[in-house]
């Protein structure tokens, strides 16, 4: 037969009336604190002593008090129970003030290029003791198996389907626009689909493996192929390439407007439709009930709403 030990002998509800018992220092007293009835508190105390191998409360004239053992256990009483409760409390509810938590997102810079500094200012101002890792959102990366694990709480993108076998939220849809030169030709001629698709143009690598993007993949369902002449793993620096080539770069409206008056470019409507491009952020399972997790997501869409353009905001 498997020997029980000392450990397996103890629960929680012990070491509550270990606590009060002690604190109280009175049986009766501890049954009213514990809303139970006296002799359930006493055959507790009979537990206790057995354990401790000490009486723990003994009687001193009329009332009682603990032993040395037992005053050397009302903070270490008072340490698990105050334990316990932030195990569960922390668990359901989330104070930002005063959190010590790491938040771990994936994200590329195309959604805005004041979208991540200002989340990061926000997460910074309203939970100073919370830590926030952003980890790129690239070919190299399976954001899935990231999710699923752990490593990372959100990741934030555009997807013209977005994963079926993940939580997702939207955060905004954009109009989709093409970024040029000021001096590009198209700017005084105007074009076409044809001469649209035979620019040179620019574009991110892929955001996770297979992927061509939201307008190669829009393109190829039309039967159509683009001109594609460079890819840029990061798509801050897209715009000042464009602004000094002929390149094009083909992307949202409200990520092309943080550029014009500050780099000589112009935007140019496309010749070709396409669906507004939507942006989500995507979770797992794993956080959907997380206190923290929530909170994380409600930073996220709060700043993404402040910085919609009218147009996107409108839809």
């Amino acid at each position: 037969m498997k020997s029980v030990s000392l450990f397996d002998k103890i629960d929680l509800h012990l070491i509550r009336v270990l606590h009060t018992v002690l604190v109280e220092r009175s049986v009766s007293r501890a049954a009213l604190r514990l809303g139970t009835h006296q002799p359930a508190v006493s055959a507790a105390l009979k537990r206790l002593r057995g354990l401790a191998g000490d009486p723990l409360l003994v009687r001193s004239g009329a009332g009682m008090v603990p032993t040395e053992a037992g005053l050397r256990m009302v903070e270490p009483a008072a340490d698990i129970l105050r334990a316990a409760e932030r195990l569960f409390s922390d668990a359901r509810s989330f104070d930002a003030a005063t959190a010590s938590h790491a938040f771990s997102l994936a994200a590329s810079d195309y959604l805005d290029p004041t979208f991540l500094p200002r989340l990061v200012t926000q997460i910074r101002a309203q939970a100073p003791g919370c830590g926030i890792d952003i980890h790129p959102l690239s070919a190299d990366a399976d954001y899935r198996h990231q999710l699923a694990q752990g490593e990372v709480d959100v990741v934030i993108g555009n997807w013209p389907k977005p994963p079926d076998d993940l939580h997702l939220g939207r955060l905004f849809g954009d109009e989709v626009v093409c970024l040029v030169a000021s001096h590009h030709p198209a700017v005084r001629r105007g074009w076409d689909a044809e001469a649209w698709l035979a620019a040179d143009h620019i574009a991110p690598m892929p955001t996770h493996p297979g992927a061509r993007g939201v307008i190669d993949d829009h393109l190829a369902s039309l039967g159509l192929v683009r001109k594609m002449v460079a890819r840029c793993p990061t798509f801050g620096l897209i715009p000042a390439m464009v602004a000094g080539s002929l390149l094009v770069l083909t992307t949202g409206r409200q990520y092309c407007e943080r550029f014009v008056g500050t780099l000589p470019v112009q935007i140019l409507p496309c010749p070709v439709e396409f669906p507004r491009m939507m942006y989500y952020q995507l979770w797992h399972e794993r956080t959907h009930a997380s206190s923290a997790g929530r909170w994380l997501r409600e930073q996220i869409k709060t700043v993404a709403a402040s910085l919609r353009h009218p147009e996107a905001a409108a839809a």
